[in-house]
C-alpha cells in the first residue's frame, strides 16, 4: 500500500547525527587548510597524479550513485508505473544532493577553483569534459526544480512564489522529466570517455574504446539497487515501514540491466584479449577481480533467486554489493588503473583528501535526514521495524 509523503516525526538530534557533524567539522577545517596553503598541504596530488579519489570517488562514483534519480523518474513518469511513486521522491532527493556535491567536489579538486566558470564563456566543443561540465552543471538545476513542488508542499502558504511555481510545473513538469533523463544518459556516457584518451596510461583491462557505453549500462545497472540501499537505511534508522512492495519488483528489474551491464563488460575483455592479464597477480588484475566478482557477479546470481529478492536483509546485501561494485569500478578506471609515466611512486590518497570526502558523504547524509523531517518525501509509515 503506498501512502502519501509526509515529513519524518523524529527526532533529529541522535548520536548518529552528532557523528556526521564531527566528520563535517574535520572536512571544514581541512578545506580551509586546502584553500590557504592550496593542494599539495593536504592531498598527493602533483604533476604526475593530476587527480585522485576527490575525482575517482567523490565525482566519479557520485554521479553514477545519483542515477537512481532518473532511473526511477523514467520508470514512474515516462513508462507510467506509478506504482513506483514512494521511491521517486527519496531518489530525487538523492540525487540532487549528490549532484550538488558533485559540483563541489569539482570545485575543491581543481588547482584555481575562482576560474570554474570559465567553460561556460571559453566553450570547448570537441571535449568530453566540456560537455560533462555543462550536463552536470544543467542536469543539478533540472532537479532541484523538479523538488520545487515538494517544497511548495510545506512552504507554499508561506512564500507565494514557490505556489506559483508550483503551479507552472504543475503543466510542464514532464518537459523537465524528459530533461533530465536525456541530460543523465549524456554525461554518465561521455564521464567514461575521458580516459579513452589514454590508453597508453591505463591498464588494458579498462582501456577499452567501450567505456562510455560500459559507463552508460552500469548507471543504468545501479540506480535501483541504490535506491534499495537508500530506502533501506532510511526506512530502518527512522523505523519506517519496510516498502519492500517496492523494492523487490525493482529487485527484478536489476536482474535484466546488470546482466546487460556484464554480458558487454565480459565481451569487451574477451574480444580485445585483455583476459590474458587476468591473472598475473598485479593491483589491477585483482581490483578487476574483486570488482566483478564481488560487485557484478555475485549479486546478480544472488538476485536470481526468489527468496533473495523478498528478504529485506539479502536484498540489502546484494543491492549493496552492486553499489559497491560500481563505486569500485569508477575508482578502478580513473585511480588504481592510471599508470603515471614517469612517477616513482604510486599515489595513495593523503588524510586531508580522505577526511574531505568523509566529510562530503556525512554532509549528504546530514542534509538528506534534515529534509525529510521537515519536507514530505518519505512515504513509508512509522512502524517498529521487523529483523
Amino acid at each position: 500500500m503506498t501512502h502519501k509523503p509526509q515529513p519524518i516525526d523524529r527526532p533529529f538530534w541522535t548520536p548518529g547525527v552528532l557523528v556526521m557533524l564531527a566528520l563535517m567539522i574535520g572536512a571544514a577545517l581541512t578545506l580551509i587548510v586546502r584553500y590557504t596553503y592550496g593542494l599539495a598541504a593536504v592531498t598527493n596530488l602533483n604533476n604526475h597524479y593530476p587527480w585522485g579519489i576527490w575525482i575517482g570517488l567523490d565525482v566519479a562514483s557520485g554521479v553514477a550513485l545519483a542515477a537512481g534519480g532518473f532511473t526511477t523518474a523514467f520508470l514512474a513518469h515516462i513508462l507510467g508505473r506509478h506504482y513506483y511513486e514512494a521511491v521517486t521522491r527519496p531518489a530525487l532527493l538523492t540525487a540532487a544532493l549528490g549532484y550538488t556535491f558533485v559540483a563541489l567536489a569539482v570545485f575543491f579538486d581543481i588547482g584555481r577553483s575562482w576560474a570554474i566558470w570559465k567553460p561556460v564563456v571559453y566553450q570547448n566543443h570537441t571535449s568530453a569534459l566540456f560537455e560533462v561540465a555543462m550536463c552536470v552543471m544543467a542536469y543539478v538545476t533540472v532537479l532541484w526544480i523538479e523538488f520545487i513542488p515538494v517544497l511548495a508542499e510545506r512552504l507554499g502558504g508561506k512564500i507565494r512564489l514557490l505556489a506559483f511555481l508550483d503551479r507552472i510545473l504543475d503543466k510542464t513538469m514532464w518537459v523537465f522529466i524528459i530533461l533530465g533523463v536525456v541530460l543523465s544518459c549524456m554525461h554518465q556516457s561521455s564521464l567514461g570517455t575521458l580516459m579513452v584518451i589514454a590508453p597508453t596510461k591505463t591498464s588494458p583491462l579498462w582501456a577499452t574504446p567501450l567505456q562510455p557505453l560500459l559507463f552508460l549500462t552500469s548507471a543504468f545497472a545501479v540506480g535501483y539497487p541504490m535506491v534499495i540501499v537508500e530506502t533501506t537505511i532510511a526506512t530502518s534508522s527512522l523505523r519506517l515501514e519496510s516498502e519492500m512492495n517496492v523494492l523487490t519488483p525493482l529487485s527484478r528489474i536489476t536482474i535484466l540491466l546488470l546482466g546487460v551491464y556484464l554480458a558487454i563488460k565480459v565481451g569487451d575483455l574477451v574480444s580485445r584479449g585483455a583476459y590474458a592479464t587476468l591473472l598475473d597477480g598485479s593491483a589491477q588484475s585483482n581490483a578487476f577481480l574483486v570488482e566483478v566478482g564481488l560487485g557484478v557477479i555475485l549479486p546478480w546470481v544472488m538476485l536470481l533467486f526468489p527468496a533473495v529478492r523478498r528478504s529485506r536483509r539479502w536484498l540489502f546485501t546484494a543491492a549493496l554489493l552492486i553499489v559497491s561494485g560500481v563505486m569500485l569500478n569508477r575508482f578502478n578506471v580513473f585511480v588504481v588503473s592510471f599508470k603515471a609515466p614517469y612517477a616513482n611512486h604510486p599515489y595513495y590518497p593523503a588524510i586531508g583528501e580522505i577526511l574531505v570526502t568523509a566529510g562530503a558523504v556525512a554532509t549528504i547524509f546530514f542534509l538528506y535526514r534534515l529534509i525529510v523531517t521537515w519536507f514530505p518525501v518519505l512515504s513509508a509509515q512509522r512502524q517498529e521495524v521487523s529483523r
